[in-house]
């Protein structure tokens, strides 16, 4: 799950709006402990997909 789909229990929205300090801390908590953790799934999808490109172009030119 990625935190732009988390709700604050402290104001109700989501924390990725950062509207309370309790929301902005867990925000940049979040985004400290995971390098990725600012990318959206699309562009997740993507890099996985540019990975099995070049593993499937290593493949085809060893063999």
């Amino acid at each position: 799950m990625t935190y732009d789909r988390l709700v604050c229990a402290n104001c109700a929205a989501p924390v990725n709006e950062g509207r309370c300090p309790v929301c902005r801390a867990n925000r940049e908590r979040l985004q400290q402990g995971n390098p990725l953790a600012n990318l959206n799934p699309m562009t997740l999808i993507a890099l996985l997909a540019v990975l099995i490109a070049a593993v499937a172009l290593l493949a085809h030119q060893t063999a």
